[in-house]
């Protein structure tokens, strides 16, 4: 018996340890040699501080940003671990909200958000990625629709040009990979950074 379970036990130790020590760690110094800014996270700096991922969204609420999608990420709640509160683009917890389309707490949600996107812009239709989760609850990008249809209200409160915040959506709007992979898409952090700086000259 030992003559079977020995040859079982050697090949399980050396699978092991190619497929889960051997193999992650060249994969690892490939990326990091090959892409060296993705294999560190995508990291965005300021002032030599990082102040985000392109990867990973931010929660901005002021007038002056560009607001990215709802997020449904949540965290345990400090005063009872046996409830969650909502912490938009919390990286420890992705995942989606889990409401279908027959949710009343969601369809309320998305009423909700609605409305208030037509009293900040009447004359546009709401963009369907303004008031709905990813999957991940962590997208960093908004479409070139959503970021448009918030132009108004960013250069008021900026008392900028529309035209001159046009164009820097129009900037900072990434095409499809490779010209044919993924939609058009707006990375929220980057718009609002190039915002920042408009505004500093």
């Amino acid at each position: 018996m030992l003559k079977e379970i020995r040859p079982a036990i050697l090949v399980l130790v050396l699978l092991s340890a190619i497929t889960g020590l051997a193999y992650p760690l060249a994969i690892t110094g490939i990326a990091g040699v090959i892409f060296p800014r993705q294999a560190q996270g995508s990291l965005i700096e300021q002032d030599g501080k990082v102040i985000g991922s392109a990867l990973i969204g931010q929660e901005f609420k002021e007038d002056k940003y560009f607001h990215g999608r709802p997020s449904a990420t949540v965290a345990p709640d400090p005063n009872d671990s046996t409830k969650t509160v909502p912490a938009p683009y919390n990286a420890a917890n992705s995942g989606g909200s889990n409401l279908g389309p027959t949710s009343k707490a969601l369809n309320d949600r998305v009423k909700e958000d609605v409305e208030k996107l037509k009293a900040e812009n009447p004359s546009a239709s709401v963009p369907v990625d303004l008031v709905t989760t990813s999957g991940s609850g962590l997208d960093p990008d908004i479409s070139p629709d959503a970021a448009l249809f918030q132009v108004p209200r960013v250069a008021k409160a900026r008392s900028m040009s529309e035209d001159a915040v046009r164009e820097l959506v129009t900037q900072n709007t990434q095409g499809r990979f490779a010209g044919v992979i993924g939609e058009p898409r707006v990375n929220v952090l980057a718009l609002n950074l190039a915002l920042d700086a408009a505004n500093a000259k």
